[in-house]
């Protein structure tokens, strides 16, 4: 053979080996990625070619699925009561994707998870239909309604957590929407998800998780916490150093308080009519560096905190300076919470100090068979137990004799704490109204914890309060679960 020959012959031969190289690498090293990828539309294709499994809330599904004509997605998705449960399912749509518990489950739903392998083996053999799984909730619907109800058409959210095992027994949004509207592919789901996409109210966005807010006043029950597990503050009903007016660290600046009474006021005291001065003071005292320990035990600055979808991280200043670190410490500056990050606070008060980790799934299962079951976790220990009952004591005093008076329930103990956050430049805009609150049963135990916070309502500025919005749609809550546990 000749040398221009053997030349092309070996080019050749490299092109060969080359094709084999690549060929192989697409077979068995980027199968799974590409078979996988979401632009591969056979795997849009697949994920609706059966029914889905369902999303259970006590025994009921809240999802379903209906066959489609015309396309080559074989089923659609379908929500019962959807705008009440959104913030629960998220949405699966053949055009738009899924979220949140359609997305993170999806696995189970379509029966395409590793754990059904057996199971879809043994059906291709019997000639079984290929059907999804189940994800069955912890939410209790009595709960979730009162809650959706009572915000109506205010901008807000609410969380609601047991204490004791961790469970989420409420996560509502307003304004919410239905994820029916666009879980097909056709012009009217596209319209539909448009002007959602657009809209000024955010409706897709779940504010219990995936929005942060100034916590005001209700923070202060961490700088409680704070001062007792640091030992600044050691009795309650003691007076405080306090003075009045009291200036802010390294400024010139007064802290205004909204009540009176509070020069040298008591812990107790200060929590009930809700004295700034005195929580900016014992913020000063405690130090930035171990307000934010406390703040972190609570689950502040964890960007991690899935429940399984995941929430935004709540955020305490690490680099603050002192005057900013007073003014994070009445929940105001650069503090920034979730409605859920503050029903972990709460929990972790009414449990007695301990925080169970928030979770909503809680069991995952195929035809009758369990696949998973979730395990109440301990996350974190904010608090002592004889702190925790202190700051239990200053949270129904607050409710018996303070602003969070709208929240009680008859014959039973109710701990809360109000909060009516300032926002916007020179805190000129409408303020955010909070309330945070658990109930008691009478072992002393708590069923539930709760927060509730209105982002934007009708009332005038000078109206809004957390005691006078948000503490009923607590206590509305609150009052569904104890009816349950009853």
């Amino acid at each position: 053979m000749n040398k221009p020959l053997r030349r092309i012959s070996l080019f050749c031969g490299l092109l060969v080996l080359a094709l084999l190289i690549r060929t192989n690498w697409l077979q068995y090293v980027q199968a799974e990625e590409l078979s996988t990828r979401k632009e591969n539309r056979r795997v849009q294709i697949a994920q609706y070619a059966t029914e889905r499994g369902n999303i259970i809330v006590k025994g009921k599904p809240i999802t379903g699925s209906v066959a489609t004509n015309g396309s080559d997605f074989e089923f659609k998705r379908t929500y019962e009561e959807g705008p009440l449960w959104a913030p629960v399912t998220g949405y699966a749509s053949q055009a738009f994707g899924a979220t949140q518990l359609e997305s993170l489950e999806d696995g189970i739903l379509t029966g395409n998870d590793d754990r059904l392998f057996f199971d879809r083996t043994v059906g291709m053999f019997t000639g079984e239909k290929k059907q999804g799984g189940n994800v069955i909730t912890t939410l209790n619907p009595d709960a979730q309604r009162a809650a959706f109800k009572q915000l109506g058409k205010n901008k807000g959210a609410v969380a609601a957590i047991d204490p004791r095992t961790g469970a989420i027994l409420a996560l509502v949004s307003t304004p919410s929407y239905d994820p029916s509207s666009f879980a097909g592919n056709s012009k009217d789901d596209e319209k539909a998800w448009v002007s959602l996409k657009d809209a000024e109210d955010k409706n897709l966005v779940n504010r219990a998780l995936r929005e942060t807010y100034p916590p005001g006043s209700t923070f202060k029950v961490v700088t409680a916490a704070a001062a007792l597990e640091h030992g600044v503050v050691t009795d309650i009903n003691a007076p405080t150093d306090t003075p009045e007016p009291y200036i802010l660290p390294g400024t010139k600046t007064p802290m205004v308080n909204h009540a009176t009474g509070c020069e040298k006021a008591p812990l107790n005291e200060a929590m009930r009519v809700s004295c700034n001065s005195v929580f900016a003071n014992l913020g000063n005292k405690v130090t930035r560096d171990k307000m934010v320990e406390t703040a972190e035990k609570f689950g502040f600055n964890n960007d991690k905190i899935d429940i399984p979808v995941r929430a935004f991280a709540s955020v305490y200043d690490k680099k603050m300076s002192p005057d900013g670190n007073a003014l994070s410490s009445i929940g105001q500056f650069n503090t920034a919470a979730t409605p859920l990050q503050m029903a972990m606070v709460t929990a972790a008060i009414a449990n007695d100090g301990k925080l169970m980790k928030p979770y909503m799934v809680d069991q995952l299962t195929f035809n009758l068979d369990l696949i998973e079951k979730h395990e109440p976790q301990e996350m974190s220990r904010p608090l002592s137990a004889a702190n925790a009952q202190k700051l239990q004591e200053m949270m129904v005093n607050v409710v018996e004799n303070g602003t969070g008076s709208p929240a009680k329930i008859n014959n039973t103990t109710v701990g809360g704490k109000t909060g009516t956050a300032q926002h916007g430049e020179g805190n000129k805009k409408r303020p955010y109204a909070w309330f945070i609150s658990y109930a008691e049963n009478p072992d002393k135990s708590s069923p539930v914890a709760v927060a509730v916070v209105i982002e934007d309502s009708g009332a005038d500025r000078e109206n809004i309060s957390g005691g006078g919005l948000a503490a009923p749609v607590a206590k509305a809550v609150m009052e569904a679960v104890l009816k349950g546990q009853r």
